[in-house]
């Protein structure tokens, strides 16, 4: 017999052998797998037997009906004090927090973000202030403190005015007596306009450029593309996710968030390889943040990597602008479901401003209820519903109970200031909670988190608030639209699942 034929014989064979050693190897994975995955679920259970929850699938876990988070969590805040385990699925879980003296201690911690979900957004934002722990994070954070002084924010104010007045003026033009508008789109475009224009020295308006829609759209589709990778066991695996109509998503509005990015950066270097514009930068007794970053390079070039220097401005790009857009957009809707603070907000404006034609840093100080007013709506409306981190060593909490390291922690900031242990009657809007007499758990309240990892630009966005709000009651009453009620959803940022509907009356 030729060897040709023996090979022929023998080959079919060979085939087998190795289908059958795959076979076995399969087995074996899967047995290590399954074997790994009720050793990790026995721990969980051991480490969270502290702490009581409502009954959940051994493998499907808690199941919240869509958009019903936010009522699942305060059901929880009525049946389980301080903290609740939420099981995603089989080993995924983490505490949820909503209790302020937790908050402070958690937040008074070092411990780094939690490292299984915040991944997921480092293709679109990379590792910037957001994402980075330890010492790296310290040192962005000291880099970019500066941008954020008092000196630096002062001019600010003129900035924000104008990009408000931008978008009022466009709603006098689109909107008739009482009409109603989806205000959340206007606003984020504004907020755009301003964060362009104070921290990356944009000139034009973003307001009045249809491009910039696409990079605003862009940011909303990563917003819930986030939400839903996260709870979901199948695209856990970047490969799967990549593959999956989501990811494909995912992939192309990060690129045109980056693209957006780039231009802005590409466009700064180009102005300061200007003599003039260089010069005057320099004379800055403040730079602004894009600045600092490039000057941070320039001075220094091992100091930061361009792939930082985008981490750094596509995580401020989106917090700067985004964030302020879902607090700003949350208070127009409390102030107008609540006619009567809303009409004393506008008086307090009115003996302050006038006829509204400016407004300045001095002025912001100087409209105590309305501040008040904000405070409030933020407290039911937190723009940023929660973050999570994951223990680096064990925590030991006021009531005796207690967690090993390695468990994942979520602060719910919507849970703690829906609390009614912390806030009696949380749902009811009422300023009086912030008047300067009042006194109150020093973590009971927290829009911009709190401890050393507190948002770097609290200051900012409180001013701009401020701005929008004391502009806004000078030219319109707000008053809500009764066929479609915004229903608050668990984002990155908070958001409605509707929108934000407002019926708009141009005031004489």
């Amino acid at each position: 017999m030729s060897s040709s034929a023996l090979s022929s014989i023998r080959f079919p064979g060979s085939i087998y052998e190795v289908l059958q050693v795959a076979s076995v190897l399969s087995l074996l994975l899967l047995l290590f797998k399954t074997a790994q995955f009720y050793l990790h679920r026995q721990w969980l259970l051991r480490a969270t037997q502290q702490f009581p929850s409502p009954p959940s699938h051994w493998f499907s876990g808690h199941k919240v009906p869509k958009d019903q988070e936010f009522q699942d969590i305060l059901m929880r805040i009525k049946n389980f004090p301080s903290a609740c385990p939420h099981w995603l699925w089989g080993s995924k879980m983490r505490i949820q927090v909503y209790d302020p003296d937790y908050m402070k201690l958690i937040l008074g911690r070092s411990d780094p973000k939690a490292h299984g979900s915040y991944r997921f957004l480092a293709p679109w934002i990379g590792y910037g202030l957001l994402l980075l722990n330890g010492q790296t994070w310290f040192q962005h954070r000291k880099m970019l403190t500066p941008a954020f002084h008092y000196d630096t924010l002062k001019p600010y104010v003129g900035i924000m005015a104008d990009s408000v007045h931008i978008m009022l003026d466009k709603w006098e033009k689109i909107v008739g007596q009482d009409s109603t508008l989806e205000i959340f789109q206007h606003v984020t475009l504004m907020t755009l306009d301003t964060i362009m224009k104070c921290a990356f020295s944009h000139e034009g308006s973003v307001q009045l450029d249809r491009k910039y829609k696409s990079y605003i759209q862009a940011v909303e589709d990563l917003n819930n593309l986030f939400f839903l990778r996260v709870c979901n066991i199948f695209h856990q695996n970047d490969i799967i996710y990549s593959v999956s109509s989501n990811g494909r998503q995912a992939n192309s509005a990060c690129q045109l968030a980056h693209d957006h990015t780039d231009k802005v950066i590409k466009s700064r270097r180009a102005q300061l390889q200007d003599e003039g514009e260089l010069e005057k930068v320099k004379k800055k007794r403040r730079l602004d943040f894009l600045d600092i970053l490039l000057f941070a390079r320039i001075e220094n070039g091992s100091s930061l990597s361009d792939k930082d220097l985008r981490a750094e401005v596509d995580t401020f790009m989106f917090e700067g602008h985004d964030t302020t857009a879902s607090g700003i957009s949350w208070i127009f809707y409390a102030l107008a479901t609540n006619p009567e603070h809303q009409q004393r907000c506008r008086k307090e404006i009115q003996s302050l401003l006038g006829d509204g034609a400016s407004i300045t840093w001095d002025n912001l100080d100087k409209m105590p209820y309305t501040t008040m007013c904000i405070k409030e709506a933020l407290r039911l409306y937190p723009p940023v519903p929660g973050v999570s981190r994951e223990l680096s060593s064990p925590v030991n909490f006021p009531d005796g109970r207690s967690l090993p390291k390695g468990i994942t922690v979520l602060l719910s900031f919507y849970g703690l200031h829906h609390n009614p242990t912390v806030w009696p009657n949380p749902e009811v809007f009422d300023p009086s909670r912030f008047a300067p007499e009042s006194s109150r758990h020093s973590h009971s309240f927290l829009p911009f988190s709190g401890g050393a990892r507190n948002c770097i630009g609290k200051q900012f966005a409180m001013n701009e608030l401020k701005v929008a709000v004391a502009l806004t009651l000078l030219r319109f009453e707000l008053l809500p639209d009764p066929t479609r009620v915004p229903i608050p959803i668990p984002r990155l940022v908070l958001k409605s699942k509707n929108g934000i509907h407002l019926r708009l009356k141009k005031l004489q």
